[in-house]
């Protein structure tokens, strides 16, 4: 009976013990569960701030990007514009060109042709000064012949004269 007491007295100790520890193990899980939802409160709160980040990031990237798709379009239209103003100024450029070939072909025509009449007037004035060499050749035979006209004409009127004034004499 004394070996049953003090059984018995070892088994309630170890009860006593067992419920303290676990008394003490409840504690625990009691501190251990509020720290885990602290904890999880915790990552509930950054995980909401870290997607709440993350979704400005993205909402400011998108953006971004909308912004770089809005700048790209405008720099192919103006590539575009630019590009077509180069074919225009090329096409340009290529017309004056031919233009200018022309105008050289026209100069080069016209200059033998300011040749050509340079020659002409030179062989005319040749011709010119012959003529003029003649007129006053026969402009001075002309007066020559005119003064001797004259003179022959006087010389007629003192024949005339005198023969008139020995027909008139005898009479």
């Amino acid at each position: 009976a004394a070996r049953l007491a003090d059984e018995l007295r070892a088994e309630q100790e170890n009860a006593q013990y067992a419920e303290r520890n676990r008394r003490g193990l409840d504690c625990q899980v009691k501190d251990m569960q509020t720290k885990l939802d602290e904890a999880e409160q915790l990552a509930v709160k950054g995980g909401k701030k870290v997607t709440s980040r993350l979704e400005q990031k993205i909402k400011d990237l998108e953006s971004q990007m909308d912004e770089e798709q809005r700048r790209l379009v405008e720099a192919q239209k103006s590539q575009r514009r630019t590009d077509r103003r180069v074919n225009e100024l090329t096409f340009s450029q290529e017309e004056d060109c031919k233009n200018h070939e022309r105008m050289q072909e026209l100069v080069d025509k016209l200059q033998n042709k300011v040749k050509s009449y340079k020659k002409q007037i030179e062989e005319a004035e040749e011709i010119a000064a012959l003529n003029l060499a003649k007129f006053r050749k026969v402009q001075s035979d002309l007066e020559q012949s005119e003064e001797r006209a004259d003179i022959n004409e006087q010389v007629l009127a003192k024949y005339k004269a005198k023969g008139r004034g020995s027909s008139l004499g005898p009479v």
